[in-house]
């Protein structure tokens, strides 16, 4: 029996890393200014006020990636 075995390889080069990396800290300033400014706003709609409760889900991974960056950043420095 003839089997094939093919295999996909992916390099993600240093500048795409980066280039993904400046997008998700834009992201989170973005959504930690909407949720600071919304937040004098919570008390008149219950859309504003699920969005800032919902808003952590979108903030939390990006914090993480945040700080795998600054760590990347240190490291290479060091």
């Amino acid at each position: 029996m003839i089997s094939t075995v093919t295999t996909t390889t992916t390099a993600v080069t240093l500048g795409q890393v980066m280039t993904y990396s400046i997008i998700a800290v834009i992201a989170l300033i973005l959504f930690l200014a909407l949720k600071e400014i919304l937040s004098s706003e919570v008390n008149y709609s219950n859309r504003i006020s699920s969005f800032i409760k919902g808003s952590n889900i979108a903030i939390m991974p990006l914090l993480l990636v945040f700080a795998a960056v600054v760590t990347y950043k240190i490291a290479t420095i060091l």
